[in-house]
Order: structure tokens, then C-alpha cells, then sequence
């Protein structure tokens, strides 16, 4: 199947290992953005003084509408003035009534020709579908109802996997300054499978990637270590070093997945599921099954020491922190 613009056969109706690379350079302005980033507060570089883990952090979302748009993106994707009203009243409800997270993508570079792409993807079931669409609009006229089952909605099936960067600089200096060199050295390497994103979700762990439709997260990754996890995770390994987690599950699950994955060694990418037994404040009992052994992990949920978690905030907060005694 052809999709997004990625030449997926080659004359002889044989499926590539890869789609087609794209360029690889840094604009001299965004050079110039970085070193002055660095007189300024910024929540990654904070985020890394402070030693803050990068476990159990990723959002916890399992459904998501991707809608293609070149930008630029104001701070909030549901009060984006690009994305027609109609849909973002739609997306809003899909959001709140079904769990769907909107966002929005684009290519890098923010190119804009022809047909807008729109993913619907469920990270739980592992499915994505598409549609390629003369303008967004069409979107408010969608039945959005089958996004939370394993069968989808009725589009075009997507078979090849969906790289999301956060490049939304709007939202968060961090994204774009970190983000946006990551997209280019992935685009170098994985060609048509890369978008930048909108909001992610986690801000001070830039450069943040979510990879769909399995719905593994990764942060702090760069133009060195970004291609490397990727084509791990391609070939069915995940990179501890990087992982944040997987949004299809709560964040004490991500936390007990990935202490026993430390403890293990055990870094293949469907090896670990788990559930949660016991919930309670401050307390959790999940179970983790890895092959024909399962463990019962207590983590324990407090509160990290007061920090500013975004460039444009000035207040600080109290993130979630987890420990797992009895592992340690």
C-alpha cells in the first residue's frame, strides 16, 4: 500500500525496507534560536539538572485524530483558527464523550500542497486508518463512534507505522528548539513515515516522540540518539534509556513495566502487559507478566520537590514521582 507520499514499492511491485530519505541540514536561524535559548529558562534543561526520570511520564491516551495543517499553530490545537470551527466543536466532543485526542501534524517545513492527510489511530487495538481530504471541513461529518474499538471507522487501513515529533513551539519553547532537529535527522532516515506534532504532552522531556500506532513514548532524544531508538523499535526493541512509556496504560503500570523491563534486561516491545490490582492514594499493587512469569509490583506514588514543568510558566508544581521499594 502507498501512503503519505512514501514510495513503498520499487518498480518491480517489491515493498522497499525504506521510504525515501529526505534532506538533512540546519537553517542558520534556528541555529542562532538555539544559542540564544541558551540565556533563557528552559524547562528541558531544568527538567535534566534536576535528574528528573523520564519513567512513567507519557500520556495516558489511547485514541487519537491526526489532522494534517502547515501552521502556523497557536498555543491550544482546539483553538486553532487553520482547523475549520465545526470540527474543532467536533473534536472537542469526540475528546471529552470518547477520550480521542485531537492533534495536529505536518510535514517538515511546513509544506502545503494539495490533499490534507487525517489519521484516526487506536494505540490500544493497534490500528491506524486514514483519508486524504481537500479540506478539513469534511471532518465535522464523520462518525467518530468505532475510535475506541478494535475495528476502526470505516477509513482507509494504514499499515506503516506513524512517527509523531513535537515541534509545537507555541505551546512550548523546548518543542521546537529540540524538536524540530530531531525531525530532521528521523526525515533523513524514515523519510515519509516523520511528522512534527502539535502538544505531546510532557514539554521539559523535549525532544519527545510518539511512535503509532503502538503508542510507545520516548523523550530527551537528539539527532544522535533519535534514528538509533527508532530503528530499535522498528526491529522490536525498546531503548529504556529513552522510554517514557506507553500511553495505553496508567502511569503506575508504566512504572512497574519498567522496573521489571530494568530488572529483566527485557527490552523486546510486546514482552511486558500488565494490570493494574490495587489503586489506592498514594498506593498501587500492579501486576506484570512477562511471558510465563508475573510479578505483583507496590509502587508507591508521592510528590518530586517544587519545579517550574514549563518554559512559559512561571508557577511551579509537584510532579508525580514513583518508587517500587521492594525492586530497588
Amino acid at each position: 500500500m502507498t501512503t503519505g507520499g512514501t514510495d513503498s514499492t520499487d518498480g518491480s511491485g517489491a515493498r522497499r525496507d525504506r521510504p525515501r530519505r529526505l534532506p538533512l541540514d540546519v537553517p542558520a536561524a534556528e541555529a542562532a534560536g538555539l544559542a540564544k535559548a541558551t540565556q533563557r529558562f528552559r524547562c528541558s534543561v531544568d527538567s535534566e539538572a534536576r535528574d528528573e526520570p523520564l519513567t512513567a511520564t507519557a500520556s495516558t491516551v489511547s485514541a487519537f485524530l491526526l489532522l494534517e495543517d502547515p501552521g502556523p499553530w497557536g498555543p491550544a490545537v482546539l483553538q486553532c483558527l487553520r482547523v475549520p470551527e465545526p470540527v474543532r466543536a467536533r473534536a472537542a466532543g469526540w475528546e471529552r464523550e470518547l477520550g480521542i485526542r485531537p492533534l495536529l501534524i505536518r510535514r517538515m517545513g511546513r509544506s502545503a500542497g494539495g490533499a490534507r492527510r487525517v489519521f484516526v489511530v487506536n494505540a490500544r487495538h493497534g490500528w491506524a486508518q486514514t483519508a486524504r481530504l481537500d479540506s478539513l471541513a469534511a471532518v465535522a461529518d464523520w462518525d467518530l463512534s468505532g475510535a475506541t474499538g478494535p475495528h476502526g471507522v470505516g477509513l482507509e487501513p494504514h499499515d506503516e507505522p506513524i512517527l509523531l515529533a513535537c515541534t509545537h513551539g507555541r505551546h512550548d519553547a523546548c518543542c521546537a528548539e529540540r524538536g524540530r532537529p530531531l525531525v530532521r535527522a528521523l526525515a533523513a532516515e524514515f523519510g515519509d513515515l516523520v511528522w512534527e506534532s502539535s502538544h505531546l504532552g510532557g514539554d521539559r522531556f523535549a525532544a519527545n516522540l510518539l511512535v503509532l500506532p503502538d503508542g510507545h513514548a520516548y523523550g530527551r532524544l537528539d539527532p544522535a540518539s533519535g534514528p538509533r531508538v527508532v530503528a530499535d523499535h522498528f526491529a522490536g526493541r525498546l531503548s529504556l534509556e529513552h522510554l517514557r512509556g506507553r500511553t495505553t496504560v496508567p502511569w503506575v503500570s508504566q512504572y512497574a513495566e519498567h522496573v521489571v523491563r530494568e530488572r529483566l534486561g527485557e527490552t523486546r516491545l510486546d514482552a511486558v502487559t500488565s494490570r493494574v490490582l490495587v489503586r489506592r492514594r498514594g498506593h498501587a499493587v500492579v501486576q506484570v507478566r512477562v511471558g510465563d512469569e508475573v510479578q505483583e509490583v507496590v509502587v508507591d506514588v508521592d510528590r518530586a520537590p517544587e519545579a517550574r514543568l514549563t518554559c512559559g510558566s512561571e508557577r511551579t508544581s509537584r510532579a508525580p514521582r514513583y518508587s517500587a521499594p521492594a525492586l530497588d
